[in-house]
């Protein structure tokens, strides 16, 4: 968006979207929509997949990783497992989950809706 301030070396995913006038200071995943302040996942990026030719069926498996990602109120680590084991593998997936473990590694993703501090520290 528009007037974003995004973090030196805060990588952003492809296909994602970021509201305008937002402060980028981690990662933000693929394939999903991100306002808010403190900058929060804010659903998937569903109409930007669908004007880039991604499938329904490629866009549903979307909200349902990042259900399990950011909904199901497991770590970060117990959802990537979570997703590896229960989703079909696909490219879409695979990439989303490289990113986010190597998102860990460095500055971390920009966290779900409702995220207290002492949540954070729990990933």
């Amino acid at each position: 968006g528009g007037t974003t301030a995004i973090h030196q070396f805060t990588k952003i995913g492809s296909h994602a979207f970021i509201a305008g006038g937002s402060l980028v200071r981690s990662d933000v995943p693929p394939f999903v929509k991100a306002a808010r302040e403190p900058l929060t996942y804010a659903g998937v990026n569903s109409v930007g997949m669908g004007r880039r030719g991604f499938s329904e069926a490629q866009i549903m498996a979307m909200h349902e990783l990042y259900r399990i990602l950011y909904l199901s109120g497991s770590s970060q680590q117990e959802a990537l497992a979570r997703i590896e084991a229960e989703l079909p593998a696909s490219a879409e997936r695979d990439y989303v989950v490289s990113f986010v473990r190597a998102a860990a590694a460095e500055r971390g993703i920009i966290k779900g809706p409702g995220r207290r501090k002492s949540e954070e520290s729990a990933d």
